[in-house]
């Protein structure tokens, strides 16, 4: 610079003339220039970020960075698309001791490709209301439903199918839930049948109770209940209540619980543009009864004790009367994937439109080894199934109930940072038909805070079949590389991949990624190449590939030494 001048008092600095040089080459110049001299944030513009994709051609914004006050600020990123145009994106954002707010925009006018205005609004926020009420949004709105497959960052956004507004008013104490909800999904898939299309939920009004008795009787009883109104444009719509009270004991102690529980449910609906003949006010009602228990044993582990292990059998009773929901309509009810967690629910559908019937044991167990000292978890296996005692007869439409007297087979597995490596599996075998519904599992080794690799696999039975592998290691005192690819065995063909690599010296760092991913619904693919260079305590210049690292390679960080 010409002329620098440091003030101490307001911890600034000014530059008059100034350029920055990179290996002797100037790469930018101002006549005038102000800096905090220390971490604190300052309003300013920041370098531009550059990149160049084949859907969008030439990308170069200049974000500009306004700190309003110390629990605000607003990035404003004017962004130049080759083939497009002039797109204004922002983000806005606000913490206080009540409320944490988020503001996400993008506006492009006359789209040079599509000819259409585009945009989006994203709104994401949570205020702490007096009296532990509290109020949330999250809210997303595109332009059209082609948004995301020009402008996402990844594969993962091109198959949204649907973008979601969400608002809740909700209230909690020692007893009581309560919450007012309004739901809307814009559809982003044309394609969409319509029958499969979720409605709009305005409003569902939720209140639920738990007490126990303040004797040591261990009795306990309470209730959930639901009223909602169904909107969409085609199918039968209406509103839906559902109440549940239930009575029940919670015996336990260090080791056990016994908790049986008997309750009833009911069901009444009020439809509309129901077909003739149809009932337009059915109901259901059925009691249900159930009998959790379960124990954990414990012992010692190890040369000298400096672990335990544990063995956890579980088993849950669950009877439902059989009534026929033929004439029930289906508003929000879907059948969850079967695993661990599910295999203990006391309802086989999540949504009120179906009861399942069941006269079913669930049986299973866990074993875990830790750590005696501090508690930290080595490893934890559970494994898992259901029997049957008569067959279940209620279903959702195109739904094929099983005729056996067991479930599938689930389990699922956990190492958590033993040795360096971690491991998370989940499995579903069908032990008639002697093959697997669904497998996932990841596997990482990390033998240091700056190496990283991930492998990954999941696939469900006629359906997907994906394998990933993601890594991140130093080549020398300098050089790093990186690299993920997600790869669909049953189309033979990689859904993401990147590789880059970085250099890092004492003063400044270069980065570059090449990345190639599915970017629409009938599987055209999107090309980009990023280059990002960062001078220490100045700023970057480039995309946020730093972020970007982060979410796609499970145990990156941006600060690799610090982690």
């Amino acid at each position: 610079a010409g002329q620098i001048a440091l003030d101490p008092k307001t911890r600034n600095g000014t530059g008059r003339h100034a350029r920055i040089e990179f290996k002797g080459v100037p790469i930018l110049y101002t006549p005038w220039i102000s800096f905090p001299l220390g971490p604190q944030r300052k309003s300013g513009f920041l370098f531009p970020n550059i990149g160049l994709s084949s859907r969008n051609g030439v990308e170069l914004s200049v974000p500009y960075y306004w700190n309003i006050a110390p629990n605000m600020d607003l990035t404003v990123q004017p962004a130049f698309y080759g083939k497009r145009g002039l797109d204004v994106g922002g983000e806005f954002r606000f913490l206080s001791a009540r409320q944490r707010a988020l503001v996400e925009f993008n506006y492009l006018p006359r789209d040079q490709i599509t000819d259409n205005d585009r945009g989006r609004l994203h709104v994401a926020q949570r205020y702490q209301l007096p009296a532990q009420w509290q109020f949330t949004t999250n809210a997303t709105i595109l332009s059209d439903d082609q948004y995301y497959e020009d402008f996402a960052s990844g594969a993962e956004n091109t198959s949204i199918p649907f973008a979601r507004r969400f608002a809740e008013l909700s209230y909690r104490d020692s007893h009581w839930t309560l919450r007012a909800q309004a739901q809307h999904f814009q559809i982003l898939d044309p394609e969409l049948a319509a029958a499969q299309r979720p409605y709009t939920s305005l409003p569902r009004l939720v209140a639920s109770g738990n007490w126990t008795a303040p004797d040591a009787s261990g009795l306990a009883w309470g209730f959930d209940s639901e009223l909602v109104n169904f909107e969409r444009n085609t199918g039968v719509t209406g509103w839906r209540l559902d109440a549940a009270p239930r009575l029940g004991f919670d015996w336990s102690g260090p080791g056990y619980f016994l908790r049986p529980l008997a309750g009833y449910r009911y069901t009444s609906y009020s439809l509309d543009h129901v077909a003739v003949n149809a009932n337009d006010s059915p109901k259901r009602q059925l009691p249900f009864f159930t009998f959790d228990s379960g124990v954990v044993l414990e012992r010692p582990s190890g040369e000298r004790g400096q672990r335990r292990l544990t063995l956890e059998p579980r088993a849950l009773y669950l009877y439902t009367p059989y009534r026929n929901q033929d004439d029930l309509p289906v508003f929000d009810t879907i059948v969850p994937d079967l695993n661990t967690v599910q295999l203990f629910r006391t309802t086989r559908y999540t949504g009120a439109d179906r009861v399942g019937d069941a006269n079913q044991l669930s049986i299973g167990v866990t074993s875990r080894l830790f750590d005696s000292a501090s508690g930290a978890q080595f490893v934890a296996l559970t494994l898992g199934q259901a029997y049957y005692f008569d067959r279940t007869q209620v279903s959702l439409p195109g739904e094929v109930t099983p005729n056996r007297n067991k479930s599938d087979f689930v389990g699922q597995v956990t190492l958590t940072a033993y040795k360096n490596w971690s491991l998370d599996g989940a499995l579903q075998y069908n032990p008639e038909d002697k093959r697997s519904e669904r497998t996932q599992f990841s596997l990482q080794y990390r033998p240091a805070n700056d190496r990283v690799v991930n492998l990954g696999y999941r696939s469900q039975r006629n359906s997907i079949e994906q394998a990933e592998v993601s890594a991140a290691w130093p080549l020398g005192r300098s050089w790093s590389a990186f690299a993920r690819v997600i790869y669909s065995l049953r189309e033979n063909e990689a859904l993401d991949q990147f590789a880059g690599f970085e250099y890092r010296a004492c003063c400044w760092r270069v980065r570059t990624v090449a990345r190639r991913f599915v970017s629409s619904r009938t599987g055209e693919q999107d090309t980009g190449i990023f280059l990002q260079l960062e001078l220490t305590g100045l700023a970057s210049v480039g995309t946020p590939a730093d972020a970007f690292l982060e979410r796609s390679i499970r145990g990156y960080s941006r600060d690799l030494t610090a982690r």
